[in-house]
């Protein structure tokens, strides 16, 4: 289930929907602007703007956030250490050898054998890691009353997942395989280019062939949300006639939106947690945001620079798989990389290579948040919403890092950091201010 999220990690990118009427909820009121963020007396002090802001959130649900974001620094480590003894014991007890030989026997086609080794490879470590999945998907979400989720109801979720991970995974390995077999001195380059076409083929198909087996997408129905979002779509080059809701208040109740999806699968996309939970100026606030992703190409500008990664990282493998399974071959049973027996020492030293890379990746992912954030509020112009917005996700999110913390840690910018941009472009357009009238 790990090893799924982490092939789902493009496809996540996008959102997809199908249509169904709405009865308009109440839209909630904008919370009252902090007085040091005002403007009202015609002076604007950026620092203390930030800071009412981040005042206004109550000492135990900041230590609460905190908690909860800190404790997933343990999870990444203890994710990486789970999943590395699992892989090592694969090979070390011959597991891996012998479920080779158990696809060899059922099937006589190369490619066939590599997709049913997949198969028992995807089952296996599942269940291995199935304690810490739990733990971390399930009970730790409730502890910290984010998941809507029953037990049962989590089973299944990811028992779907693992489906659409054999099926995925399996055609990746499978090709991946093909590769290495057909071209093994140069297979590292044009195997992470087949990655990275696989990668964005995934994120094109997701919309329409993935999401709808999770959720029920809809068309959003309520005017009053519909026209400012296509106005501001529009406004700023998105071809858009529609604004989806997915019912993610099924699984979490974390607020998102998106505007994500690549050619005719492109979709503007709120949760339906961001809608009940909001006020109009919060939601064009984020909607700003994720139209930015879009305007921006970030997602094609992703795949660019994740694909110079994979490309050092499938390098990296070249390097080290022959001399280590050469070392352990009595044991290991793995006749050379080409060998799918081999996966597991494959994936453990991709594994190793992402968790060193990981300030790398969060630095990458952190540098095109920032570039939205800055772009959504110039788009939308809802400094205040967006401060709203940023002191929501703090239930999530801790809001005050060091700088080495959010540097090595932070896929997104901190929420200081991004209520302090939002003051930032405040300070510099005073028509947004609250200016008191002159007597």
């Amino acid at each position: 289930m790990r090893r799924l999220r982490t092939a789902l990690v493009f496809a996540a990118l996008s959102f997809t929907v199908a249509a169904r009427a709405q009865t308009p909820a109440p839209l909630r009121d904008l919370p009252p602007i902090p007085a040091a963020a005002s403007g009202a007396s015609g002076h604007f002090d950026v620092d203390a703007a930030t800071r009412a802001y981040l005042e206004e959130l109550p000492a135990e649900a900041k230590a609460r956030s905190n908690a909860y974001f800190e404790g997933g620094y343990w999870l990444q480590l203890w994710g990486f250490l789970v999943s590395a003894a699992i892989y090592l014991f694969l090979l070390q007890s011959g597991l891996s050898a012998k479920m080779r030989d158990r696809a060899a026997s059922l099937v006589r086609w190369a490619p066939a054998q590599w997709f049913v080794y997949f198969a028992q490879f995807l089952v296996v470590t599942s269940l291995l890691s199935l304690p810490l999945s739990v733990y971390e998907g399930y009970f730790r979400e409730h502890q910290y009353n984010m998941s809507n989720l029953t037990l049962a109801g989590w089973f299944g979720e990811e028992g779907k997942g693992l489906l659409i991970g054999l099926m995925l995974g399996g055609v990746a390995i499978t090709g991946l395989y093909a590769i290495v077999r057909r071209l093994p001195r140069t297979w590292w380059v044009w195997g992470a280019i087949a990655t990275i076409v696989f990668s964005g083929f995934t994120a094109l198909i997701f919309p329409v062939a993935i999401l709808p087996v999770f959720n029920h997408p809809t068309r959003l129905a309520d005017q009053r949300v519909v026209r400012p979002i296509l106005s501001l779509a529009r406004a700023n080059g998105i071809d858009a006639k529609e604004v989806w809701e997915i019912d993610a208040s099924k699984q979490t109740k974390r607020v998102s939106a998106n505007v994500s999806g690549m050619m005719n699968t492109m979709r503007i996309t709120l949760n339906d947690n961001l809608l009940n939970r909001s006020s109009l100026p919060e939601i064009e606030a984020v909607m700003g945001h994720e139209m930015g992703h879009y305007v921006l190409n970030h997602v094609y500008k992703g795949l660019v620079m994740i694909g110079v990664i994979i490309v050092i990282g499938f390098a990296v493998i070249n390097l080290l798989f022959e001399r280590l399974r050469l070392r352990y071959a009595a044991t290991w049973k793995v006749t050379g990389i080409g060998d799918v027996a081999g996966l597991p020492l494959i994936a453990l030293l991709f594994g190793a290579y992402l968790f060193v890379m990981t300030p790398v990746l969060n630095t990458i992912t952190r540098t095109t948040e920032y570039e939205a954030d800055v772009f959504g509020l110039n788009a939308a112009r809802q400094p205040d919403g967006f401060a709203r917005a940023a002191l929501m996700l703090s239930e999530y999110r801790k809001m005050e890092p060091g700088p080495i913390e959010e540097m090595i840690f932070y896929d997104h910018p901190s929420g200081r950091t991004r209520i302090y941009t939002a003051m930032r472009w405040k300070a510099e357009n005073p028509s947004t201010w609250s200016v008191e009238p002159a007597k």
